[in-house]
């Protein structure tokens, strides 16, 4: 996968990540269950990468899966996510990344509601929320 910030070093990321950010985004992390600050936001608006900025879901899309992580149905624009298969821990998943910064966003499963039934379950961490303005 090409990203956008390829030239990026690893030292520039952790300057400027966060200690928690840099392990998910830049190390494959994974936050604990119901601990992050996203999944259970119930405002309108748009999450975006919380390492470039680049625009990855609408809250039109979440929907509660009970898994403790913020879900949704489909990403805001195809292009802006990339998908590549994960068998770390002895199992077969499909890791969900940033298309522009190839940051770690979660994981995304054939499990989820009509009219996708996939449930792209991302880390809290990985994203940056901003809410929709009133006058939208």
């Amino acid at each position: 996968m090409m990203t956008e910030n390829e030239h990026t070093t690893e030292e520039e990321w952790k300057e400027k990540l966060t200690e928690e950010q840099y392990k998910v985004l830049r190390l494959k992390g994974t936050e604990r269950p119901f601990t992050g600050k996203y999944w259970d936001n119930k405002e309108k608006g748009v999450y975006y990468c919380a390492g470039c900025g680049t625009p990855l879901f609408n809250s039109k899309s979440k929907f509660k899966s009970g898994s403790g992580w913020p879900s949704f149905t489909n990403p805001i624009d195809e292009s802006n996510v990339h998908e590549e298969q994960d068998t770390s821990l002895n199992m077969r998943r499909t890791e969900v990344l940033c298309s522009k910064c190839g940051g770690h966003l979660g994981h995304v499963f054939d499990d989820g509601p009509k009219p996708t039934g996939m449930r792209y379950c991302i880390n809290s961490i990985s994203l940056d929320f901003k809410p929709k303005n009133k006058e939208d």
